[in-house]
């Protein structure tokens, strides 16, 4: 089948990186694919959960589950050698990927990689990293890290689940950098409370999953389109961009719904294309 194109890729989307690492004015957001974003602001880039791999294809080849990629991959994980942290949410291999983060961490000696405190030494094992590479986080928690400020938000993939000491197994984070707040949520349904918890923080950006929650695919589930975009206005985002779609044929959905909802919603949002950039001041 033929791939959904991305919008730019290799040469071309490293190249539009580089051409704004030195403004600072504003950030700006790069979707790379499925959950995974560039965040850039003041020479700093973040990089939320990338999978950047064929790893999830190639291990459900030949099963009742395949998972067939429908779009290009936008770049080598190896090309990615200016970062300054990296997180992963929970452990699910799309945002957990060894063949996505080794390359990472190898081309960026001095990177921080944030991920829930309760998943320590499941990353350490899967990353083959020292168990305390890593900085945790949880709910409770607040960390400066690069210039960026982290706050943990619970997930829950379907549950808010916790280990033995309470802590999230799947999270969120609110990340604050200057005067602006960006809030990826990982993979997440629309648990009790969780508009409260965000609404604090006036998120400039939402960045929220569309594929919403369906037990036929026998795996965990999303906010779907509609839902997508009432949390978004029930928050006061500033805007809502949609991730989680257009990787796997069997766990996507079509953003043009999301966009509609967000329409008949009134919600702020923009939708991306693969390698797409959104400029923020």
């Amino acid at each position: 089948m033929n791939l959904i194109p991305a919008y730019q890729k290799d040469d071309a989307l490293l190249a539009d990186i580089r051409a704004t690492s030195r403004d600072r004015t504003g950030f700006r957001l790069w979707w790379l694919g499925q959950s995974g974003f560039l965040l850039q602001w003041c020479g700093k880039h973040l990089l939320f959960d990338p999978y950047l791999s064929d790893s999830l294809t190639h291990k459900y080849a030949n099963t009742d589950k395949p998972h067939e990629r429908i779009s290009e991959r936008v770049v080598d994980p190896a090309r990615l050698d200016f970062l300054d942290v990296v997180t992963s949410s929970h452990n699910h291999t799309d945002h957990l990927d060894a063949e996505t983060l080794g390359p990472i961490l190898s081309a960026n000696p001095g990177i921080e990689l944030i991920i829930p405190e309760a998943n320590r030494s499941f990353v350490a094992e899967r990353l083959g990293c020292a168990e305390d590479f890593p900085v945790g986080m949880n709910d409770t928690f607040q960390k400066d890290i690069a210039g960026f400020r982290f706050y943990g938000i619970p997930a829950a993939h379907n549950d808010v689940e916790r280990d033995a000491l309470g802590q999230c197994r799947y999270m969120g984070y609110v990340v604050e950098f200057g005067e602006y707040r960006v809030y990826h949520s990982g993979d997440t349904l629309w648990y009790a409370g969780l508009e409260d918890l965000l609404m604090p923080y006036a998120v400039d950006v939402a960045l929220l999953p569309i594929n919403g929650n369906r037990p036929e695919r026998r795996v965990a589930g999303n906010l779907n389109a509609e839902e997508a975009a009432r949390l978004g206005l029930a928050i006061g985002a500033g805007c809502v961009i949609p991730h989680h779609f257009h990787l796997f044929a069997f766990n996507t959905e079509d953003p043009g719904i999301f966009a509609e909802q967000a329409r008949q919603q009134r919600t702020p949002y923009r939708v991306l294309r693969l390698g797409e950039k959104s400029s923020f001041s």
